[in-house]
Order: C-alpha cells, then sequence, then structure tokens
C-alpha cells in the first residue's frame, strides 16, 4: 500500500479554501484571543458573585436619595380617595404613577404639592386607542374625544368612570356625534339648535327635527353685537354671506371657516 503524502493533501486542501474564508479564520482568531485579558480589564471584578450584576450595584443603589414615598405612605393621609379608588378602575395603579415622585410632600405636605395631571397628552399614555391593548380596556381617540377639555374636567381619575350616559341622538346619529366631538361646537347640546318632537323617537322619518332658518339664529352668538364668549368668530350679518342661511356654507356639526 503506498505512503499518503498528507502534507501535499493538507496544501491542496489550503489553495482550495478562498481568501476570504482564510482572512475571516484569522480575525476571528485574533478576536477570541484578545478577548481573555479584555474580559479581565472591562468587566468588573464583583460580576456574577449574586446574580446577573455587579454586586456592588446594590451598594450604589443604596447611596441614591429618596423621592419616593410609596403608596402605603399615601394611604395613611388619603383615606377618602383610598376609599373610592379602591372600589374603581384603578386600584392597582400607584398614585405616583400620576403624581409623580411624593416623598418630598410627605415630608412637608404644605409646601410640597404632588402635581395632578392636567394636560391632554398623559392619560391617552395608556387610554389612547391601540389595536393591541386587551378587549375591553376603556380606549379613545384624543384627536375627537371632547377634545378642548383636559380628561380630569369630565372624569374622577380615582374612579374614572363614564361622567354620564350616551345621549339619546347619539344612539341613531354616532356619525353626526363624532364629528361633533372634534368642533367647536362640541358643547352645544343638539336641541340647541334642533327642536326635535317627541314622535321622532319613535317615527323618526315622519317627525323630523327642525334646522335654523335664519341667519339671525347662528347671529345669537357669531353677530358683532351678539353678548356671547369673545372668543367666539364674529361676522356681521349684514354683509357676510349675502343673504344665504349661515348652515348653506358652514357644516355646522363641525364649522370650520373656509
Amino acid at each position: 500500500m503506498p505512503d499518503v503524502d498528507w502534507n501535499s493533501k493538507l496544501a491542496g486542501l489550503r489553495n482550495r479554501i478562498p481568501e476570504q474564508i482564510k482572512r475571516l479564520v484569522i480575525v476571528l482568531a485574533v478576536v477570541i484571543v484578545a478577548f481573555v485579558p479584555a474580559r479581565r480589564l472591562l468587566v468588573p471584578a464583583d460580576f456574577g458573585e449574586h446574580g446577573h450584576y455587579r454586586t456592588s450595584a446594590l451598594d450604589d443603589a443604596a447611596a441614591m436619595p429618596l423621592v419616593y414615598a410609596g403608596q402605603v405612605v399615601c394611604n395613611d393621609c388619603h383615606d377618602d380617595i383610598v376609599d373610592l379608588k379602591g372600589h374603581g378602575y384603578h386600584v392597582n395603579l400607584s398614585c405616583e404613577i400620576c403624581h409623580g415622585a411624593a416623598l418630598g410632600h410627605t415630608e412637608n405636605p404644605d409646601s410640597i404639592i404632588p402635581p395632578a395631571p392636567r394636560d391632554r397628552g398623559y392619560c391617552p399614555i395608556c387610554h389612547e386607542y391601540n389595536e393591541s391593548r386587551p378587549t375591553g380596556f376603556p380606549q379613545i381617540l384624543s384627536v375627537s374625544h371632547n377634545p378642548l377639555k383636559p380628561c380630569i374636567s369630565c372624569h374622577n381619575p380615582h374612579d374614572p368612570v363614564p361622567p354620564e350616559t350616551p345621549k339619546e341622538c347619539t344612539a341613531c346619529h354616532a356619525a353626526i356625534a363624532h364629528s361633533k366631538e372634534a368642533s367647536h361646537h362640541v358643547y352645544l347640546e343638539c336641541t340647541r339648535c334642533h327642536d326635535a318632537p317627541a314622535e321622532h323617537r319613535v317615527a323618526p322619518r315622519e317627525h323630523r327635527p327642525s334646522k335654523p332658518t335664519t341667519r339671525e339664529f347662528c347671529g345669537e352668538c357669531h353677530a358683532r353685537d351678539a353678548e356671547s364668549d369673545p372668543d367666539i368668530p364674529r361676522v356681521d350679518l349684514e354683509t357676510h354671506g349675502e343673504r344665504y342661511v349661515c348652515w348653506q356654507c358652514h357644516y355646522p356639526h363641525n364649522p370650520e371657516a373656509k
């Protein structure tokens, strides 16, 4: 049996390996060799003694100043809120999630008052519509859900039930209600502009609500001399829009100027 020339076979094998692979192997070898001393320099000596963290991190955390009081401390003084919140939807929500760190308040309650979120951006962090949220979780579209008011003006945050049941008109006129919620007329009652007979609820197509038929009706709020909120847009009824009725040019449920 002839002797096998292993040197020739290895040389042939090396020649068949692409140069890119050879270079990659060299780089990996350098990384592996350099890893051992680098690990000693970069990884703290007490890492891994009691878990996947530095043991000295416990001392670092303990040395940080305290800013949170904890809900138990809040409960010691706010008995009325504890009782209300204990039966509400926010029962499992810590006080400091909404009011912020409150240790200073517990030490000096008269001069340090925890803030309450009053802007429109806070509550939607949890309640803005998101299809991934659990079924039944209360969600809104903040751009159309009472957009002119802070959430806490209608909802008690410690027991955030709806302030009122849906109005009778909304049950049938949902599309109009959604448009009106995003408009400057959001707080006008439907009956302010429409006179709906009682029969309308039973036979709506036979007994229709009335519509304003004169320009003077809208002028009660929008005329230059109207006794209403000064922030309401005003027009000169004698010259504005000739003699058209206002709703012929402005959609009354969302009356943006064109």
